[in-house]
């Protein structure tokens, strides 16, 4: 199920990523979905590589991903999605119809809200000593995992019938839920929709780390 594309980059897209991070496996992910030539530079967050300012030319802000794709350069891991999606797919990862276009939407933003603050934050205190409340992160990621429960009782995808940029967005912190204490037993349409993703042609699971590994 690659997604042919428009047209291949010239040379290879260089992703800035760490691999104990889900943002940068979402972009990694649909890289390798979209069957483009990818050069990898891991940038060790540990050791504030993130920080240096060689690499906040690239992202001011300071995190990864970043890409670089010829003479632009991209941070934002769901910008990088929808830049990728835009030129180098066929339309099927981000729908132009507006109202499946706005879905995906709603999903994207989910990803940056719900997910972030939700089982990503909640694997980030288990492993990082993240100072979150984890109650409060654990309370809203089983409060996300309940409406995709309700969502994927109806559809296959978070947006409809066929994978979009919505799932691709959302798989990485969902899959990795359970490194965080937030159990997926109680959620079998969710655990079927992982299961779909990773059977698409393709996909690459996130890199294992002494970090990462439970």
């Amino acid at each position: 199920m690659n997604a042919p594309t428009n047209r291949n980059p010239a040379r290879p897209i260089k992703l800035y990523r760490s691999p104990v991070s889900g943002h940068s496996h979402r972009v990694e992910l649909f890289l390798s979905l979209l069957g483009l030539p990818v050069e990898i530079i891991n940038i060790n967050l540990q050791a504030g590589e993130q920080k240096t300012p060689e690499f906040l030319q690239m992202n001011p802000f300071g995190q990864v991903p970043v890409i670089q794709d010829g003479e632009i350069t991209l941070s934002d891991s769901n910008g990088i999605l929808v830049y990728l999606a835009g030129k180098y797919s066929d339309g099927r990862w981000l729908p132009r119809d507006p109202a499946q276009a706005a879905e995906v939407q709603r999903w994207l933003s989910a990803a940056a809200g719900w997910a972030a603050f939700g089982p990503a934050a909640a694997r980030a205190v288990k492993l990082f000593k993240a100072p979150f409340n984890l109650d409060e992160v654990t309370g809203r990621a089983q409060r996300l995992l309940g409406v995709m429960e309700k969502v994927l009782l109806k559809s296959p995808y978070l947006a409809g019938a066929a994978p979009t940029l919505a799932d691709i967005a959302n798989y990485t912190y969902i899959v990795l839920a359970p490194e965080g204490g937030v159990s997926l037993a109680p959620y079998p349409q969710v655990r079927a929709w992982l299961a779909s993703i990773e059977a698409l042609p393709g996909f690459i699971p996130m890199t294992k780390t002494p970090a990462t590994t439970p």
